[in-house]
């Protein structure tokens, strides 16, 4: 097995800035409910990383557009993906906490007009934009009072790279030369990036740290800083914790 890098560049090691990270290790889950109480809607400040970076992705009806048309406006969950991936604690928790987002925000008013969430494959060779609609199913099309989920990819490998790159998302490409094809194989640590309405990053999840009603709470705590009217939010629900 041999094996070669994409190549991301040095990303600020804000995976730990989350007030949780000081005080739970984490372990592996599956994308249920988390074992430790949140901290409080508004009780901690979500830091301005960075910017997000830019490039030209492809939608499901494959056309061109800028990335920052859906990383503006909204505050934005973006998690790189490929559609391949059968790694448990990978892209398939990063699909079962977004869509368990996606039916938090729909059962919160207040919410569903200022969240997005994105899918962005970094696997450009197989994951076309009909590849995407398919992996997407149901997901791909709006659906009233939900908040929009969009599944992107990009034309070529040249213009995924400033995108992992400037995200800081390495990806290792495998490939193992035994049988009588080589096999091209994927890997990569899962991350997921939470941006304001100005583009910013503001936190970074791995798969230790990304829960639904962890990103909603910073989501509001988001919102509560430019005073959005969150009136009709439910309190935070309270885990008791082990």
């Amino acid at each position: 097995m041999v094996g070669h890098v994409i190549k991301a560049g040095v990303l600020l090691t804000a995976i730990a800035c989350h007030p949780l990270a000081l005080a739970h290790k984490g372990e592996s889950h599956d994308g249920t409910a988390p074992d430790f109480v949140p901290p409080a809607v508004g009780s901690y400040l979500l830091h301005r990383i960075m910017p997000a970076p830019d490039g030209r992705v492809l939608g499901t009806d494959g056309k061109t557009q800028p990335l920052s048309n859906y990383t503006r406006d909204r505050i934005t969950l973006l998690g790189f993906i490929y559609t391949t991936c059968v790694d448990k604690e990978g892209c398939p928790l990063a699909y079962r906490v977004f869509t368990e987002l996606r039916d938090a925000v729909a059962a919160t008013p207040a919410l569903r007009d200022q969240v997005r969430l994105v899918s962005l494959s970094f696997d450009p060779a197989r994951d076309s934009p009909s590849v995407m609609r398919q992996y997407a199913g149901s997901y791909a099309r709006e659906k009233p009072g939900a908040p929009p989920w969009y599944f992107l990819t990009t034309r070529s490998a040249r213009e995924l790279l400033p995108l992992v790159e400037g995200f800081g998302q390495d990806v290792r490409v495998n490939f193992d030369g035994k049988g009588r094809k080589a096999k091209r194989e994927l890997s990569h640590v899962l991350k997921v990036f939470l941006i304001d309405r100005a583009g910013d990053i503001r936190e970074i999840y791995t798969s230790n740290f990304l829960y639904a009603r962890l990103v909603l709470n910073d989501i509001e705590t988001i919102l509560r800083e430019s005073g959005t009217a969150l009136s009709q939010l439910p309190a935070p629900e309270q885990s008791t914790g082990k």
